[in-house]
């Protein structure tokens, strides 16, 4: 380990500030309004309420700035991060247990980097977006530090069991975050969570301990290592099966079609800020093992199976949009969209070129950033009206101009118009499989006319749909709102302008990973007549 440990300092800077802020707890007693358990009582006209007590204020004072310092800390990994390079950067490797050879080993290349940034991007808005909550907020805000350490360690670590203890370390948090701060169906919807994601857990566990006692009889003694795996000889039959251990994991974290049905209960029933993290960071993290580690680990099973990958993932752009067509609950409705992009992510990381895998990392920041921000908006909607049916909803651009300005940003980065992000990754991922996958390409074109119906129909409905009186009284964004929103709206304008920042970073690594299942390589300019 040379240098500053960023990675280590950005992924247990969470753990830190937690245990900052659990040995501060104690100082502070219970003055105020209500106990930290208990909800804010609705204001009555002539009767005075006292605020929220310090221990409310210090956790969420507290968690704001452990996650903006994180934020800060995860710009130095950016810093030291030289564009240009395919290999793994800032490699931070240290023995953990001598014995069964196991390593604390993180790194980073341009396919992790932007994962890293996005997380620790995201969770001061899913803190800012959480402000209002009076139920258990030290509990609530534990739970978000302890899922953006594992969040972030996912996408760093190199060693395999060091990601499952990650992986699965992002489990209970979610399970925590879904089932108690969420709405009605909330225990049913985490306990469908948890089960679907443990059972693919089981597999990975399982696969991962072959490797491990595998590479004990090729290579002389047993590891983990991902980097010291890549260049071991598995058996073709070996490795389809290993494969498909992992890939089931992965689809169900994705997800992929049919594994996703717990996706939509899941963000339905979410609080906000679970709702964003589950769209912007988690589902992320299923398509970016499909990148490590079958890509990765079995080049020859990726191919093996590339038509079956490419088959599931056109159904889902298909049906996920199919689907969302027919919501009435619009939170629902957006959740069914991820189900649908995160198809397009996976038709261009199996696409077999560099421009497919290119545009499929950058979407998955996309997606992080626009659904992400569709979720914030949703959150404020429910927040105002106590409704998600579009059945109720009307009229509301007239009463909040700004909110219906900025879903309208947001609704239309969703459904790729040209100038925002949206645009640049689903551009690359068709035009990356036209060449090598062009059935498929067809049919993820579909799924852009799709979104384009059920975005602007939901917008419309929503925003110049006939007035309800009952939503007389509809108020605009406030200030904590624009905070919230500003930043990521202003992202989302940025990468549609000005995407060779994050390409230049992104493209090396992704040439390495797409040549495992690279098929045809697409026509240079000069032989198509360009310039």
């Amino acid at each position: 380990m040379s240098g500053v440990p960023w990675l280590s300092l950005t992924v247990w800077a969470p753990i830190v500030g937690l245990v900052v802020l659990l040995a501060l707890t104690p100082l502070t007693g219970r003055r105020g309004r209500q106990e930290d358990d208990e909800p804010e009582p609705p204001p009555h006209r002539g009767v005075l309420v006292a605020g929220p007590s310090a221990r409310v204020l210090l956790w969420r004072w507290g968690t704001l700035a452990v996650t903006l310092a994180t934020f800060g800390i995860s710009l130095g990994v950016l810093a030291g991060f030289e564009g240009g390079e395919a290999g793994f950067q800032l490699v931070e490797r240290t023995r953990w247990v001598e014995s069964p050879n196991l390593q604390y080993l993180l790194g980073v290349d341009g396919i992790s980097l932007f994962m890293v940034l996005l997380t620790t991007f995201l969770m001061p808005v899913s803190v800012l977006a959480s402000w209002r909550l009076h139920e258990r907020v030290p509990a609530f805000m534990a739970s978000l530090l302890i899922l953006e350490t594992a969040m972030l360690g996912t996408f760093v670590a190199l060693d395999l069991l060091l990601f499952f203890v990650f992986f699965e370390g992002m489990l209970f948090p979610m399970y925590l975050l879904i089932g108690i701060w969420g709405y009605e169906q909330r225990v049913y919807a985490a306990v469908k969570f948890f089960i679907y994601t443990m059972a693919g857990s089981a597999l990975l566990l399982a696969a991962i301990l072959f490797l491990y006692f595998r590479s004990g009889a090729e290579l002389g003694a047993g590891t983990f290592d991902l980097i010291a795996l890549q260049g071991m000889e598995v058996a073709a039959v070996t490795g389809r099966w290993l494969f498909l251990a992992f890939f089931l994991a992965f689809a169900v974290k994705v997800p992929l079609f049919p594994l996703h049905t717990w996706l939509p209960d899941a963000h339905t029933e979410a609080p906000t800020a679970g709702s964003v993290l589950l769209a912007g960071v988690l589902l992320k993290i299923g398509a970016y093992g499909l990148i490590r580690f079958n890509l990765g680990l079995f080049p020859e099973a990726s191919t093996y199976f590339r038509e079956m990958v490419l088959v599931l993932a056109a159904i889902g752009i298909v049906y996920g949009g199919v689907v969302a067509l027919i919501q009435r609950d619009v939170k629902r409705l957006v959740a069914y969209s991820s189900v649908s992009h995160l198809g397009f992510v996976v038709l261009g990381i199996f696409a077999g070129s560099v421009q497919g895998m290119s545009g499929g990392v950058i979407q998955m920041v996309n997606h992080g950033l626009t659904t992400g921000a569709l979720f914030l908006l949703v959150g404020m909607l429910y927040e105002r009206t106590h409704t998600r049916d579009l059945d109720r909803l009307g009229g509301l651009a007239k009463q909040a101009p700004v909110f219906a300005g900025v879903f309208l940003v947001v609704a239309l980065s969703s459904l790729a118009l040209p100038g925002l992000n949206g645009f640049v990754g689903e551009f690359l991922i068709l035009l990356g499989s036209f060449f090598t996958a062009r059935p498929y390409a067809v049919v993820a074109a579909i799924g852009l006319i799709l979104s384009a119906i059920y975005l602007l129909w939901a917008y419309q409905r929503m925003m110049h749909g006939e007035e309800r009186p009952e939503l007389d009284g509809f108020r605009d964004l406030s200030g904590r709102e624009y905070a919230v929103l500003a930043p990521v709206v202003a992202l989302i304008v940025a990468i549609g302008v000005y995407p060779k920042p994050f390409l230049d970073r992104i493209e090396p690594s992704a040439e390495r990973q797409a040549r495992v299942v690279q098929v045809v390589e697409p026509p240079s300019p000069a032989a198509t007549g360009g310039g």
